[in-house]
């Protein structure tokens, strides 16, 4: 099964890759490849689209010229888009700002990193930078998540594990945890503690709000060697192989839900219609997904979902 990827990745790592081999020409094919966390074959396709690519005319000079003979890339006639993205006014006020909120409530460890960042952006940014200091902001705490935080980065910093109690909202019910912290994280407004689940057997995140009770104990809490941090954003959740696997049917229109939400698979039907594999953990998010969608996506399988979106659509009805 192939990893599906949006047009707009791709289009991310295009405007990134040809100024970076304008200034690298000459480079391994392999080293990009790394570079860019993408096969060799990946990059060989996207210096073929470069090949159709350039300014308005569509003559031979007008286009991208690409080679990679010998393993070794070369770009040229590629100078209208040659100087690095850079950000603009607002961008950079935005991340500005951003950057110091994340000061204000991360760990002491990372701070040191923000600050640096922080100083070398307020000084490229000139005027941004003094625009950003008359915005004023605060980060406020769940109380539950405030009177955790504390004892975590305590345990954090000593290597001890922890034994938690912990809502699971998609289930709505508790399950007690031994957890070996590997760090504390803030997303989206919410801090979340990541660590070995000795319950999951795996890296687990947990949300510090739907935490009922914790305590530090007296045990070893350093997480096993192949324990690896995963890549966190906006979109916290990640997929496992024990969540459910839903099959959908997506209309042309509603195409954008494979590029905001982690997808298992995807399959070009007739006509622009999409099939979709996606993992859910919590049946009720998928409900509320297809109800925004209206008639743009379709539940096929498995029967026991689809009947309960059913009889929650019918429910919802008839109370309006």
């Amino acid at each position: 099964m192939t990893t599906f990827e949006s047009a707009t990745e791709r289009l991310d790592r295009l405007l990134t890759l040809v100024p970076w081999l304008m200034t690298n020409q000459g480079i391994d094919l392999a080293q990009v490849a790394a570079s860019f966390d993408v096969s060799q074959e990946q990059i060989v396709d996207d210096l073929q689209l470069l090949f159709v690519c350039g300014t308005p005319g569509h003559m031979p000079d007008d286009l991208i010229e690409a080679s990679w003979e010998g393993g070794k890339l070369y770009v040229g006639n590629a100078e209208t888009i040659a100087t690095p993205l850079r950000l603009g006014r607002d961008e950079a006020l935005a991340l500005i700002v951003a950057l110091r909120a994340l000061a204000a409530s991360t760990d002491p460890a990372n701070r040191d990193a923000i600050d640096r960042a922080l100083m070398k952006l307020e000084q490229a940014s000139g005027e941004s930078g003094s625009v950003a200091n008359r915005v004023s902001f605060a980060v406020e705490d769940d109380q539950n998540a405030a009177h955790h935080l504390e004892r975590l980065r305590s345990a954090l910093s000593d290597h001890r594990r922890v034994s938690i109690t912990y809502l699971a909202a998609s289930r709505d019910e508790s399950t007690d945890r031994d957890v070996d912290p590997m760090r504390v994280v803030q997303v989206g407004g919410y801090w979340y503690l990541e660590g070995w689940c000795h319950r999951a057997d795996d890296v687990r995140l947990f949300r510090l709000d739907r935490i009922e009770a914790l305590k530090v104990l007296e045990q070893d809490g350093t997480p096993p060697e192949h324990a690896t941090s995963r890549p966190i954003g906006p979109g916290v959740f990640r997929p496992s192989e024990q969540d459910e696997l839903v099959l959908l049917v997506l209309e042309p229109s509603a195409a954008w839900v494979v590029e905001q939400f982690p997808v298992e698979s995807v399959v070009e039907l007739a006509d622009g219609y999409l099939e979709v594999g996606i993992r859910v953990a919590d049946p009720q998010w998928l409900t509320r997904l297809i109800w925004r969608l209206g008639g743009q996506a379709r539940v096929i399988s498995p029967a026991s979902l689809v009947e309960s979106i059913r009889h929650a659509a019918q429910k919802a009805l008839a109370m309006g």
